[in-house]
């Protein structure tokens, strides 16, 4: 199995999924982290509450009940259920840290567009919102701290990379630049990791918290995660 457990109960499971592993796929033959957990416990039921994009890892949370995957929704909509990501990403910071705030819409190639203000309406964009905040910068490229106010599709993708701070290894939403750079640095997945979940727990009521380091090479490019230099990977 190549989702790992970092806790379970009679009512949820938290996972650790790796990058380049759907979350959830109707493919044949695919594995993929839903289909994994469920064939752990050997039950036929296991509620999403939440996604991550296939090329990137992170955590997860999954109910094992319906009232379970209920409670832990109406946290994600409330803004208690919260999640915290490492990404690596390259440019020139505008500033070391900040705020984005655009909006969005899921379009027919599956892509996550920006449109004005005053187009959301017409195009049916919501409002996507996150902030960010650099950790360590490396020459051209640094290591960012991300928090979601929003869940919008490709959020953290589209609008990092709108800002001029596309991530590394992205191909769907990076510059030319990047895509060149993440050649250079041998990065194949989506430099993104949602590294920290925080929770209540829906029937203990207790509040909960997870994290996890990336296991991806790009991110031990920084003192942050190790003592090496570049070089010596």
């Amino acid at each position: 199995m190549r989702t790992s457990i970092l806790y379970e109960d009679k009512d949820i499971i938290v996972a650790h999924k790796p990058a380049g592993l759907a979350t959830e796929t109707s493919k044949v033959g695919q594995t993929d982290v839903v289909s994994e957990l469920k064939n752990h416990i050997k039950s036929p039921y296991l509620g999403v509450v939440h996604r991550l994009d296939q090329p990137v890892e992170g955590l997860l949370v999954f109910g094992r009940t319906k009232a379970a995957a209920a409670a832990l929704t109406r946290q994600l909509s409330e803004g208690v259920l919260n999640k915290r990501y490492y990404a690596a990403v390259y440019g020139q910071m505008i500033s070391t840290e900040g705020e984005l705030v655009d909006y969005l819409y899921k379009n027919k190639e599956n892509r996550a567009e920006l449109v004005p203000k005053d187009q959301a309406v017409t195009t049916g964009a919501k409002e996507a919102h996150l902030r960010y905040r650099v950790i360590e910068s490396l020459d051209e490229i640094a290591l960012v701290e991300i928090m979601i106010q929003t869940g919008r599709f490709h959020q953290i993708r589209a609008q990092m990379s709108h800002a001029g701070m596309p991530l590394l290894g992205d191909v769907k939403y990076g510059t030319e630049a990047s895509i060149e750079q993440s050649t250079k640095l041998n990065v194949r997945n989506t430099a993104l990791c949602a590294y920290e979940i925080q929770l209540e727990h829906p029937t203990k009521r207790k509040k909960m918290c997870f994290q996890i380091e990336p296991q991806e090479r790009i991110f031990h490019f920084f003192q942050k995660f190790t003592n090496k230099t570049a070089t010596d990977l």
